[in-house]
């Protein structure tokens, strides 16, 4: 059976330039606490959760890193509802300011695996893949 109805318009969140900046100086600091600041400063830039989240999987703290995928992504979605999105529809990885929603997503997907909680990791998984298909493939070889 075809769908007849067209997908939704691809949800774009906006630009932060004071927050992209500040998390570039975290990331010239190298740091937990630089990228720290930036959550702590901007508290719904989810580049910065996602960047914590990817730091604290990295280093095998599988349970930090579990909750700042988890405050990044519910942070990400309230600022995809303010752009527009109503629950489904893409949300592209080429656009860079999706990118911290996406990545705690993908973060918040493998954490839960870790942790045992197979269905929540499906679900993320799927989620990120409904969003955009290129961002877990981005994501994964990163």
């Amino acid at each position: 059976m075809q769908n007849l109805l067209p997908e939704p318009p691809a949800t774009l969140l906006p630009v932060s330039e004071e927050a992209d900046a500040a998390l570039a100086a975290a990331a010239e600091q190298g740091t937990e606490d630089a990228y720290a600041e930036v959550a702590a400063r901007f508290p719904t830039y989810s580049a910065a959760w996602g960047a914590l989240a990817g730091r604290a999987l990295t280093a095998g703290q599988v349970v930090p890193a579990y909750a700042y995928a988890r405050t990044g992504y519910h942070r990400g979605l309230d600022q995809l509802r303010r752009s527009g999105w109503k629950g489904h529809g893409p949300v592209p990885w080429s656009h860079a300011p999706n990118q911290g929603f996406l990545r705690c997503l993908y973060v918040l997907s493998r954490a839960a695996g870790e942790i045992g909680e197979a269905d929540e990791a499906a679900r993320c998984a799927q989620f990120l893949r409904d969003c955009d298909p290129a961002a877990g493939d981005a994501l994964a070889s990163d």
